[in-house]
This record gives C-alpha cells, structure tokens and sequence, in this order.
C-alpha cells in the first residue's frame, strides 16, 4: 500500500511580492570594474597561476569550467561571471538549485533572499507563487522540448516569456511518437499532466524580466554556452509548489549533467574553477570524470593534465599539492578539497571570498 503523502495543492502560496529579501541587485551587485579587497601574496600568486592557465587553456581551445554555489549569485557576482562569458574565458558554467532560484528572482524582482528562520516559522518559507509556478513551468517546458537544467530557466530569462502547447497538441504527439520515440511521447505526456492539472491556457505566456541584465543564466543562453543545473530532489523551494513535477525536472536535470561530463571529458589541457560549492561541484565531477576517464581509455588516451582550483572560506593548513591527508586529519574532512585531491591533475586550494577572488581574476585576465 502506497505510503501517504503531504497535499502540495492544500499550501497557501503567497504572492512573491510580499515577501521581505535581503538583496537588492541595482544596489548589491558587483561591477567587473571594481577593485578586490587587498589578499595576501600567497592568494596574488595562486589567482595569478590561475589566471595564467586560464589563458592558456582558451588559446588552445581547452575548457574553462566554473562551477558555483549560490551564495556566488547572492554576493551579486552576476556581472562578473557575464563578463567573463562576455569575453569567452569560459566555456561551461553550474550551479545548484538554489543559484538557479536566485539568479531567476533577481532577473524577475530585482531582489532575492528571504529570512529563512522567519519563514519557517510562520510556514511561509518557500511558499511563494512566482518563483514556484514560473520555475516549474519553464523546466516542464524545457523538458518537452529537449532543454537542459539552467538552459530552460536561461529561455525564459532571456525570452522573457514561454510557449505553452494546447493538450491536443501534446495528446497528438504522444500518439504519433509513443511506437518509435517513446521518450519523446513521455516528455508530451509529462508536460499534459502539468497542463491538465493546472488548467493551463495553450499560446504565448509573457513573463517580464525587467531586470534580465543581471542573469548569468540570460547571458550564458544568449551567448550559446551552457550553464547546467544540477539539483537535488527537496533541496530547494520549489518543490514546495503544486506545479513541481520531478518526471520532468529529472529529464532536464540527467540532460544538464551529461552535458556537464561532455565538458569533463574534453578538459585534458583545460581549467576547473570550483567556487563555493562544497557537496554539488566535487560530487557531480568525480562522476563525469570517471565517464570520461573510461572512455578515454578505451581509446588509448588518459585525462592527466588538467588543473582544478578550489575556492571556499573555510581554512585549510594541508599542502593539496601533496594529495589527500590521512583521516585522522580534520583536512580530511573538507570533502570538497578531498574529492578534488583524487581526480589527478593538478589541484590548488584557495581561502578566499568568492567576490575577491573572482574579481582579482577577472583584473588579471585583463
């Protein structure tokens, strides 16, 4: 017998406007243009070898990937990171759930961050319509129509609208697809249940974004290279929405990171920058690593030569340069270093702020 389960659709949602947030993007964001705050040498002459390798990277037509938490997006490190895309020193951004969820609400809003405490208290804490309905609905659309992750919430972005289908439409496409293209037909149906269930209206469905300017996913969709998300089932607030469907959102997510391993395994001469992302980033790497190491093999080749810097607050007294420390170590349990120590290459950490770090790169790449 099936086990019960919590009625989404009994949750009172709350206009998104209505909600107190601790970010202001036309006030909070950092320009590309402004100074760093001083570092020490030794984190100078890391960004510095960062910088340089970088440059070396792109003159080859190697990988740069950056992959980020969202305390990057909170920092309102969106012009940095578009600057970066602007001037194509990297090929592949990610993020995590909730950087999506911030990026999009700056993008709509022009504000993110809400009390967490405070919310979950009075039962407010992610009950909000917009983000729920508008981030569903773009991945449930996305998903039907082959998108990725951060790609679907990037269309919306950008578009500043999405295109619903009529139920005879997808019903049609079920029944011409479900015999040769099954996966095509289950991605219809998916988007049918959503449609029907939330009685939606078929056409184009303008969503204005007045401050889509400060999207990394907007300006990583427009200039063609892929920002993935890679999210994890009830870590973010939208799960808490009735237009949540994990059908759906698993597609787009499994398309995310396999796109996300594409990248992995051309990074033989490339660069990983990983930024304030402690489970997410040394998790999904580890894994397309192995892919790519596989079938690198398979072809005679091996991944060797790639460098990974890690960026976090946290302190670390170990020398990375000499692998992992053993486990009666408390280095050892810095997982996201760890991880990283274990992929071959060359591995680097960095304590430092996400914002002086990104911003003493982007000078240098200058």
């Amino acid at each position: 017998m099936p086990y019960k389960q919590l009625d989404r659709f009994a949750l009172k949602m709350q206009p998104l406007s209505s909600r107190d947030n601790k970010k202001l993007i036309e006030q909070d964001h950092i320009s590309p243009d402004v100074q760093p705050n001083p570092i020490p040498p030794v984190a100078t002459k890391l960004i510095e070898d960062v910088a340089n390798r970088v440059r070396a990277a792109r003159a080859t037509n190697r990988p740069v990937m950056v992959t980020f938490g969202a305390h990057s997006i909170k920092n309102g490190l969106g012009p940095v990171f578009l600057d970066l895309i602007k001037n194509d020193w990297v090929t592949h951004l990610a993020t995590n759930g909730a950087g999506i969820i911030h990026d999009w609400e700056f993008a709509f809003q022009g504000k993110s961050c809400e009390d967490v405490q405070q919310m979950v208290h009075e039962g407010r804490f992610g009950n909000w319509q917009e983000t729920g309905f508008f981030i569903n609905l773009a991945l449930n659309v996305g998903a039907y129509l082959g998108y990725g992750y951060g790609e679907s919430v990037g269309a919306m972005i950008d578009n500043e609208g999405l295109m619903i289908p009529s139920a005879d439409q997808l019903m049609a496409e079920i029944t011409e697809h479900v015999a040769e293209n099954a996966a095509r037909a289950a991605a219809a149906a998916d988007l049918l249940e959503v449609v029907r269930r939330l009685d939606l209206q078929e056409g184009w469905l303008a969503i204005p974004h007045p401050w889509k300017r400060f999207s990394i996913q907007a300006g990583a969709f427009d200039a063609g290279i892929p920002l993935t998300g890679h999210p994890m089932i009830g870590h973010d607030i939208i799960y808490n929405h009735p237009m949540n469907y994990c059908a759906a959102l698993g597609r787009a997510a499994e398309r995310d990171f396999l796109t996300f391993a594409e990248s992995v395994s051309r990074l033989e001469g490339g660069v990983y920058i990983s930024i304030g992302s402690a489970v997410m980033s040394p998790m999904v790497f580890e894994k397309s690593l192995s892919m790519s190491q596989n079938l690198a093999i398979q072809e005679g080749r091996h991944i060797d030569n790639h460098f990974i810097l890690v960026s976090d607050l946290a302190e670390s007294t170990w020398d990375w340069s000499q692998g992992e420390p053993p486990e009666d170590n408390p280095a050892y349990y810095l997982r996201y270093n760890n991880t990283f120590a274990r992929m071959g290459g060359t591995m680097r950490y960095l304590q430092a702020d996400n914002r002086d770090f990104l911003l003493s790169l982007v000078h240098l790449l200058k």
